[in-house]
Order: C-alpha cells, then structure tokens, then sequence
C-alpha cells in the first residue's frame, strides 16, 4: 500500500469502492427526448412526464389509474378472465412461456386493467392498457375485459373511457385475436345505443388492430402529446406504397389538424380534463365535478 493509499480515508480512496456502494442504483433516469437527468422518485411525482422538456414517458396501467381515479370506491372488473394457449403455438418461444415471462415482469395476468371508480366525484368505468405486458397486444382476454368494461358502464348508466397503448393484435392467438376487434366495436354499438359517453385516450404507442377498431370510435379522441398512433410502422407505408410520407403523420399534432383527433392533454392534466369533459357530455351542473 503507498503512502496516499494510507492517508486518504477509507471513503474517499482512489478506486471510489466503499463510495460506490453507498449509493443506491437505479435513482436516475435519463429523459429520452432531451436527455437530461431525472430523479426517479421526482419522475414518479410528475406522472412520468419529463420536467425539463414535458416528454411523455410511458407509464404503467395501474400507476395511471392511481393517478386518475378517486381514492375511494375502486373496484376491478374482469381479473379473473385468464389467457389459454387454444392453439398450442410456438415460435422461437411458446406462447405459455411467454404469458409467464410477461405476468412475472409486470404483475398482470393480461395486457389490460379495467376499474370501476370516481373521477372527480364522476361514477366512470375505465379500461387500461399495460403495454408491458406483451407490448399491450390485444388478445381474447383484453377483447373480454374490455367487452365486461363497457357491460360494467351500461349496468350503471356510467361513461366508459379507454386508454390504449398497444403493437395490435397478439399473433400467438391468430384469428381468436382478429375476432376482438369486431368484439370491442360491436360493444361500443350497444354502449351509443344506450347513450352513455365513450371517451378513448391513444397513449404512446397506439398501432395496429387496435387503432383500427374501438379506438377512433370515441364520442371524443383525446390523445397525449407526441404519441406514436399508426396502423403500421413508416418503413412499411414507405416501401408498400411507394411513396414519401409527411414529418410527424403518425403524431396527434398531425391528427388534430385534420379532424382525426380532438384534443391533445397533457398528463398531468388529464383528470380534470376528463372531468370537465364528462360533466359537459352528461349535462351535469357545475358543482357536480369536485
């Protein structure tokens, strides 16, 4: 050991070791968008919503419907609808390892959460999208749960409202996925009839079979800000069709200006938005939304 090695106290020596350690890991997250670094737990706070650029970073289904619905009165519809393998499929994986491999990463049994609640003090049903489980891919469990959802809604005489992140339609479940397509928008037809409100909020990543069913169906489109909502990705449009698309079509900016979406609210402010938003569609009095 050198002279150095024996003065410097054990916290402060060169290789930083005993240091090191004391700091617990994971603390810091770095924004994709604008790269600055972000306190976890300040992140957290902010509903995932960078503080220095106000990007949307993707945030987990029941974190969201923590975040939106009132404390008090919540119920879960549809949990215990669990996946079946009926077709026995296999690619480089089977698709029973891969619903393991996804209810151990995320804490779910399928890629959508739906709650009966409050939104302040407005009786709501709300369906959710985990896109962590499976890249939020709808197969015949999310068809069901969303199907109870919108049942659940005209059981009480209550909005139903969608939140969707979603790569479209689980390939593992072939034509049994495709099917719940039909399923959720033929649900949304019995929800108009009753007249009771549908709101579908597209989250980042909106895509496939699922932006080609329920999810423009809403009495009102809201969309986040910046989220990718798409059929398919750029490069397929591009090499199928033949030609250049625009900077930003795939972005609710896009679809604003052009009638395909409605409003564009940013997180934070999404449960006083949509409480004012149920209010107005229910013809509420003012004091009602508190």
């Amino acid at each position: 050991m050198s002279w150095l090695d024996k003065l410097l106290p054990p916290r402060i020596r060169r290789d930083g070791g005993a240091l090191r350690q004391s700091i617990p890991s994971g603390l810091w997250i770095q924004c994709p968008s604008c790269k600055a670094p972000l306190y976890r737990a300040a992140l957290e706070a902010s509903l995932q919503v960078c503080p220095k650029c106000d990007h949307h970073l993707r945030i987990r289904a029941r974190a969201r419907l923590d975040a939106l619905l009132d404390a008090g009165g919540r119920y879960e519809i549809g949990q215990e609808v669990l996946p079946v393998d009926s077709l026995k499929f296999k690619e480089s994986k089977r698709y029973t390892e891969r619903l393991r491999a996804a209810t151990e990463a995320t804490g779910e049994t399928d890629a959508m959460v739906v709650m009966g609640g409050a939104i302040l003090s407005v009786p709501v049903v709300v369906a959710c999208f985990e896109f962590d489980f499976m890249g939020g891919s709808m197969g015949s469990v999310v068809g069901e749960r969303f199907v109870r959802g919108a049942q659940a809604a005209i059981d009480q005489q209550v909005p139903f409202i969608c939140f969707t992140a979603s790569g479209g339609a689980r390939m593992q479940e072939g034509l049994m996925s495709l099917l719940q397509m039909a399923k959720t928008t033929a649900m949304l037809a019995r929800l108009a009839e009753k007249k009771l409100p549908f709101i579908s909020v597209l989250t980042d990543p909106t895509s496939g079979g699922v932006s080609a069913s329920f999810c423009f169906l809403g009495d009102t489109v809201i969309a986040e800000p910046k989220a990718l909502i798409a059929f398919t990705g750029a490069r397929v449009i591009k090499s199928t069709l033949g030609v250049t698309l625009p900077d930003g079509y795939q972005r609710p900016e896009f679809l604003l200006e052009r009638g395909a979406v409605d409003m564009i609210v940013d997180r934070r402010q999404m449960r006083t938005e949509l409480a004012s938003l149920l209010a107005l569609l229910l013809k509420l009095p003012k004091d009602a939304v508190a």
